[in-house]
């Protein structure tokens, strides 16, 4: 779950709801031997209001999107930026994916073939002990900046040195777990009612389990 060349992306939306919300920001950047060396960036014209509560979070406003370029003319650069690169991104399997995988359906009739690593999963099999796992207690567990945190470059830059550290537990063995058979995350081990049992760290969205 660690290769040293990749791109890492992020999304901010509308909402949460990748079926019915839009993309207001796009960004990406390219990691080679560990080390950034490319950057993609926009703003999206969604062509309908950001909710207050989404702007709250990312500060991004309708203002800000007025003058910015539609889904439309920003996808082919993005996917192009991509290219067949192995796709990085924290929550991405539940999340960002979902959008990306919309848009491309709706736009050209077929979606993405990258392969793509989710540093969530990683966090929780490389990092049981922490209580949370979101991007920002990661960034602070390894004493690295949050500055500018829910913009999605700078997330972007944050991920990447979040996905190195994980990167480096992951090949001394933290995170050398059993994969899930139906979704291929990472199980983790956990503590329910009758005991321990390892569980999918994908869930909710994947509920595999198996005893420990």
């Amino acid at each position: 779950m660690y290769v040293p060349d990749y791109v890492v992306f992020d999304l901010e939306t509308t909402g949460t709801s990748c079926k019915t919300d839009k993309i207001i920001e796009i960004s990406a950047v390219r990691a080679k031997a560990g080390e950034i060396i490319s950057e993609f960036s926009t703003l999206v014209n969604p062509e309908c209001p950001i909710p207050y509560y989404a702007s709250e979070v990312n500060g991004i406003t309708d203002r800000m999107v007025s003058g910015a370029p539609l889904l439309e003319d920003v996808l082919p650069e993005f996917l192009d930026f991509i290219g067949e690169a192995v796709l990085v991104g924290h929550n991405i399997h539940s999340f960002d994916m979902k959008f990306i995988y919309r848009e491309c359906s709706d736009i050209y009739g077929q979606v993405p073939g990258n392969d793509y690593i989710d540093t969530l999963a990683l966090a929780r099999a490389c990092l049981p002990e922490l209580s949370h796992h979101k991007l920002t207690d990661l960034a602070k567990h390894f004493g690295l900046s949050t500055k500018g945190a829910h913009r999605a470059l700078n997330d972007c830059r944050m991920n990447q040195l979040v996905y190195e550290r994980l990167g480096q537990l992951y090949n001394g063995g933290a995170g050398k777990l059993q994969t899930c058979p139906a979704c291929g995350n990472a199980l983790v081990l956990r503590k329910g009612k009758f005991g321990k049992f390892y569980g999918c760290s994908g869930y909710p969205n994947c509920r595999y389990t198996k005893n420990a």
